[in-house]
């Protein structure tokens, strides 16, 4: 017995002191890591972001990231407060576990960083001028429907009822799924996978000014119902 398990721990030893690794023994790579310990950007993005914002930021349901329009009005505090405490009025979530989600102040900053290294385009921005992501005057709902017109009826249709080339956007659903910070970032940004033009593209010749993207959305704002798709309100 002796002859044959001296020179099997010898081997032993020998593989040990020479850094070998057991056969079958897991490597660090072979470890899952926890959803807290994940830092790669496509992995964060995708399993909290791509179900709404579409694969590499293009869109889906809600507004795609990889714009530049957007990610020339937006800055980082508010795509990080975005992230971090959602978008109320709208169905934006808060991903941060300090608000009840799932990622860390760490895997939020990665968000941040990468959508705006990986998709913002400055140069296609050269010249642009938008209007600001947040509203500066008041807006007037009285001036909105001239500025619709000019802007807006060809795809989405006189009074905001649709036509084939664009929905309803005074459907009481949709209004009550949108906040009045969604509407104005769609107006300016657009959503080029559903072919809507960005705030230079709206009118043959014509960029929408600042106020009358406020006009509109105060406009649309105005035809919001406070209870949608109920006939009576709620008293309890």
């Amino acid at each position: 017995m002796k002859t044959w398990f001296l020179p099997l721990l010898m081997g032993l030893t020998l593989a040990l002191s020479g850094g070998c690794r057991l056969r079958g023994r897991p490597t660090s790579a072979d470890i899952e890591l926890k959803p807290a310990e994940v830092r790669d950007f496509v992995a964060i993005y995708n399993l909290n972001c791509a179900g709404c914002h579409g694969t590499d930021g293009k869109g889906n349901a809600a507004l795609g990231l990889a714009n530049p329009v957007y990610l020339t009005i937006a800055s980082d505090e508010t795509i990080r407060h975005a992230i971090t405490s959602g978008i109320r009025g709208s169905l934006m979530p808060a991903f941060a576990k300090s608000a009840g989600g799932t990622l860390t102040d760490e895997q939020i900053e990665i968000l941040v960083h990468e959508i705006r290294a990986r998709w913002a385009k400055p140069d296609e921005m050269l010249g642009a001028n938008p209007p600001p992501y947040v509203a500066v005057e008041p807006g007037n709902a009285e001036r909105g429907p001239d500025a619709y017109a000019t802007f807006c009826a060809g795809c989405h249709g006189a009074g905001g009822k649709g036509t084939a080339k664009g929905s309803s956007i005074v459907d009481g659903s949709f209004l009550a799924l949108v906040s009045d910070q969604n509407l104005r970032t769609t107006i300016i940004a657009g959503r080029p996978n559903l072919g809507h033009p960005d705030w230079r593209h709206d009118a043959p010749g014509r960029e929408m000014k600042p106020q009358e993207v406020t006009d509109v959305v105060t406009w649309l704002s105005a035809q919001r119902k406070v209870t949608p798709g109920q006939p009576y309100s709620q008293t309890n």
